[in-house]
């Protein structure tokens, strides 16, 4: 039983990392396509959605497991 808790928590916080990388991209796609749809101009939104994707991606080279070593001493 034990071994499932763990197996949960850890999808739970791998998760909980996907979004905090990639929430505010899907956010911001999202608003473009709503404001496409309903027929007005989503340029910003696109351009908020790929200055996100770029934060991400800088996000996710900076921080490797390394990063986190010096904290266990």
């Amino acid at each position: 039983m034990t071994e499932y808790i763990i197996v949960v928590a850890l999808v739970a916080v791998a998760a909980i990392a996907v979004y905090q990388l990639f929430g505010q991209v899907v956010r911001a796609q999202t608003a473009a396509m709503v404001r496409e749809i309903a027929g007005e101009d989503g340029t910003a939104e696109s351009r908020t959605a790929q200055s996100a994707a770029g934060k991400s991606t800088t996000q996710t080279k900076t921080r490797t497991l390394k990063s986190f070593t010096g904290h266990a001493k």
